[in-house]
């Protein structure tokens, strides 16, 4: 027999997390189905042999992590697991400017993209859910965390080129609790609703591996965050759960369709096409799969959905003007960068859109400072064929010619510190991640039964020409040497920030859904992700689909007339501002 509830969540990510923790909080009998499987600190994958088996894909018996997708105009990547894209994203918590929430700004194909909320209605929500997850500056000045060069080479890059340069909010615990002084892997304090993991946390170690998964949890992940709350206010949270079907029932509320991935088959094929189906009932359906699994839902079940807005479905799709280049050492130069060193992203600089200002021309953007973790860096130094080829030839030559000498120099110490060279390659240099206003005009579709998408850089060619130059002139500050991603060589980019298909809107014409993430002819049924989105975020995309989703929630609750809520634990960590004259302020 079918399980019937109040709500069904689909997905843990930003929007399912904080709509599961809402709904939950306000009493109703909420379930969360997630695809993927939960990872407590110290479960995500470091060896070669873990990260082979790292990526998701059940039918040929990989129950990981990475799922990555290819189409003809870019790649991308997202996650698969409790707590969704916020287990491998680079921990930033920016708003959305306030000039970028356009009002029908025309697209080349045709259209508008128009966001029909505006950032006054969402900074209440915007600080609830910084609230949430800790947003905290990076502790550039705490003597733990100084001496982090790539911060400060952002920083003097964006003052030579006049552009505004920030420590920005992030979900990070550096440390122990709020009003502590920050510090190197200090065990973190469980807030009052727990962490569903059971496990001991431990703060920021400037390890790099935010985008690997922080094995330290360090990072305030949505599971250790609204999750928890949410399994404490009463949520069922079901991970190795995923959604096949939806369809409106006659008289109200939805039928979910899903089937269950067995631990036993990891690493082992499986015909997924074949397992049992189980299903739920529910009067509210929440979806928050991400852009491309609650697109390709509505996409699959558009016949068990009468009333779905079928014209808009799977537009204005975007990218929100991923970037991703790289800044390589000049010969001789020796600035060192340490990429490896802090958490992935530490700062950020913004390059203004023609909507801040009149003598602008052009789309605006945010460059940011790349990491990785610590064990990349013997992987960038042997790229370095000639030089790693040229040392390992030197060291033999040296051995033949001390053993035909027949005075071998028993002490190697310096020959191998030459065999390893000075490591500049790896030491100075920094990736440098865009991100911004790109076009949304892409489509999304079924070919048979998998998803494609109809987007290249063509129509916003303007956009990343300009982020180019403008990570060219960091270049030339920092004295390094400028490198496209060579997917750029194909006109091709990378993009962990995928937006749009199921787009909010005043009106039908604009969206899939109502300005609150309701579809249109479907009530009760939402949408709280990335698919939401009706363009380009402009910063990192996550606080505004929290904040985005808080906000349906509170309507949702007024409209339902909720009983009252229980009160709100209290969050993990509470928002640390910027002294006045201190690096985080905007310069």
């Amino acid at each position: 027999m079918s399980e019937h509830v109040d709500a069904v969540v689909v997905g843990s990510g930003f929007g399912g997390s904080v709509s599961a923790y809402r709904l939950a909080e306000a009493g109703l009998r909420v379930i969360v189905l997630e695809r993927g499987k939960a990872y407590p600190p110290g479960s995500f994958a470091r060896t070669p042999h873990e990260m082979g088996r790292n990526f998701w894909d059940p039918s040929e018996g990989l129950h990981g992590l990475f799922d990555v997708w290819t189409f003809n105009g870019f790649d991308s990547i997202v996650s698969s697991g409790l707590g969704g894209g916020s287990l491998i994203y680079a921990n930033v918590l920016l708003r959305k400017e306030e000039r970028w929430f356009v009002q029908r700004e025309s697209l080349p194909g045709g259209g508008y993209e128009t966001w029909p909320v505006t950032r006054a209605e969402l900074d209440p929500h915007y600080d609830a859910v910084e609230h949430m997850l800790g947003a905290t500056r990076y502790p550039l000045h705490a003597p733990a965390y100084a001496g982090t060069p790539k911060t400060e080479a952002m920083r003097v890059a964006a003052k030579n080129l006049g552009l505004e340069w920030e420590l920005p909010p992030l979900a990070v615990s550096f440390s122990p609790a709020p009003q502590e002084p920050p510090g190197l892997g200090l065990p973190i304090k469980d807030p009052e609703y727990g962490n569903l993991h059971g496990r001991p946390r431990r703060t920021c170690r400037l390890c790099g591996e935010c985008d690997l998964g922080c094995n330290d949890g360090a990072k305030n992940t949505l599971d250790h965050t609204y999750l928890s709350a949410a399994k404490a206010a009463g949520a069922d949270l079901r991970t190795r759960h995923e959604v096949r079907g939806l369809r409106a029932r006659d008289g109200g509320g939805y039928e979910v369709t899903y089937v269950e991935h067995d631990p036993a088959n990891e690493g082992r094929r499986t015909a997924t096409g074949r397992l049992p189906l189980r299903s739920i009932t529910c009067d509210l359906l929440i979806l928050a799969a991400g852009t491309y699994g609650t697109t390709f839902l509505l996409l699959r079940n558009r016949a068990g959905l009468p009333g779905l807005n079928r014209p808009v479905l799977g537009r204005r799709f975007s990218g929100n003007g991923d970037l991703l280049t790289f800044l390589l050492p000049r010969r001789g130069g020796d600035r060192g960068l340490d990429a490896s060193r802090g958490p992935v992203i530490t700062s950020s600089m913004t390059v203004p859109d023609h909507l801040d200002r009149p003598d602008v021309l052009g789309r605006g953007f945010h460059v940011q400072d790349g990491g990785y973790a610590g064990f990349v860096d013997w992987l960038v130094e042997n790229t370095d064929l000639t030089r790693s080829v040229f040392r390992t030839a030197e060291f033999l030559v040296r051995a033949a010619l001390a053993r035909l000498s027949g005075t071998p120099d028993t002490s190697l110490s310096a020959e191998l510190a030459r065999l390893l060279g000075d490591g500049t390659l790896s030491a100075g240099s920094l990736p440098l991640l865009g991100i911004g206003r790109d076009v949304p005009d892409g489509v999304m579709s079924l070919r048979g039964d998998r998803l494609t998408v109809d987007w290249t850089t063509a129509t916003s060619k303007a956009y990343f020409a300009r982020m180019r130059r403008t990570m060219r002139d960091i270049a030339d500050v920092l004295d390094t040497r400028y490198v496209d991603n060579p997917l750029w060589f194909f006109r091709k980019v990378v993009t962990v920030h995928p937006l749009g298909g199921a787009p909010i809107g005043r009106t039908r014409s604009e969206g899939v859904c109502g300005p609150y993430g309701e579809a249109f002819d479907l009530p009760g049924l939402y949408v709280a992700d990335g698919a939401a989105m009706p363009g380009p975020v402009g910063p990192n995309p996550s606080l505004t689909i929290a904040a985005l989703a808080d906000r349906m929630c509170t309507r949702l609750l007024e409209s339902r007339r909720a009983r009252p809520s229980r009160r709100r634990p209290r969050p993990a960590l509470r928002p640390v501002p910027a002294p006045d004259d201190g690096p985080g302020d905007v310069q």
